[in-house]
């Protein structure tokens, strides 16, 4: 494994009703929330044992299957592609948590073991009731119109490898610990993205293996590593860490469970980016250089640079699609877009 001496902000005694969120946005930084998890029945479930945890969740439970992930002992938890890339390095199924957690119970204090691994998970869906008493104090403004998406993650020793999402995130480390490592999004290039699809998780991830990189192969690592930071997460730590930064996830324990919250900032009608650089790969990426450096001129005025400047010079009546968003508008534009897609 990789060495960085960068470790990542903590704010100590925070209150489960007075996390910054408002500090936390503007600045822009990843930091540890030391604690604010703490008393959450389920962080007191597993400082007691995992078996305790374990039973506590399935409290919870309602049947629903879940989709379960099983990776072989000799891949240690690395969630990956084989080794060709023709395809994944591990199984995903439908399951019922039961069986899981049986599966894991199994193999607690057992080194060698295969990695059990329950993704991303709807709380309120597939664990009514579970927020009642293991939530965090959602009480500022943003979150009105924005309520996040809240998911359990539940498993053994396991690695998810480094990728980024579009959300912003806070992790609550709440049952075993875990290592976050994380860089910043322009950090892209010296991470050496993978394919686009498939992925082992829905977004793109970093080529590099973190526990013996090739620095032959992959030499600007080293670059990336010069702007990485370390947080390390106890039971009841929460991390919180802007969209789009990338994160390599560590479960370290022999059971482990996380709760996130997913949330955005912009309206619910502005469309997601990765469409956009998918039509950007089609429409852009293989034109000449020459071309390039004019749409980059274009897409600097009308998307990157300030939001006003392109209709400011024009009577409202003739912004027409540089007016301001709105969900009408958002929707004529997005059926414009599909007519000549189809084209």
């Amino acid at each position: 494994m990789v060495e960085i001496e960068r470790k990542t902000r903590v704010l100590e005694g925070i209150s489960a009703d007075a996390i910054p969120y408002e500090k936390l946005m503007h600045e822009e930084r990843p930091t540890i929330l030391k604690g604010v998890a703490r008393d959450w029945p389920l962080t007191i479930k597993g400082i007691e044992s995992p078996e305790a945890a374990m039973d506590y969740i399935s409290g919870f439970y309602q049947g629903r299957p879940v989709v379960g992930y099983t990776c072989a002992p000799d891949l240690k938890g690395r969630y990956f592609y084989n080794d060709d890339i023709s395809g994944l390095n591990f199984k995903r199924e439908r399951v019922l948590l039961g069986d899981v957690l049986h599966l894991i119970r199994k193999e607690l204090g057992h080194s060698g073991s295969p990695s059990y691994y329950i993704g991303s998970t709807d709380a309120d869906l597939y664990f009514p009731g579970f927020r009642a008493d293991n939530d965090l104090v959602l009480n500022d403004a943003m979150f009105e119109h924005n309520p996040p998406i809240v998911s359990l993650w539940i498993g053994n020793r396991t690695t998810a490898t480094a990728h980024y999402d579009m959300s912003n995130n806070i992790a609550c480390c709440i049952v075993g610990k875990r290592r976050f490592t994380l860089f910043p999004p322009e950090q892209i290039a010296n991470l050496y993205p993978g394919p686009l699809d498939p992925t082992p998780g829905g977004q793109v991830v970093s080529m590099v293996d973190f526990q013996n990189p090739d620095f032959e192969q992959h030499p600007r690592f080293r670059d990336a590593l010069e702007a990485a930071e370390v947080a390390e997460l106890e039971p009841g730590d929460a991390l919180f860490y802007p969209a789009l930064w990338w994160h390599h996830v560590e479960a370290l324990s022999d059971f482990n469970t996380l709760v996130n919250y997913w949330w955005n900032t912009s309206p619910g009608y502005i469309d997601t980016p990765q469409n956009t650089l998918l039509h950007g790969l089609l429409s852009l990426r293989d034109r000449p250089e020459q071309e390039k450096r004019a749409w980059k001129a274009l897409f600097d005025y009308y998307v990157f640079g300030p939001t006003e400047l392109p209709g400011a010079h024009l009577p409202e009546h003739a912004k027409g699609d540089l007016a301001p968003m709105d969900e009408a508008r958002a929707r004529r534009l997005r059926a414009k877009l599909l007519q000549r897609l189809n084209r």
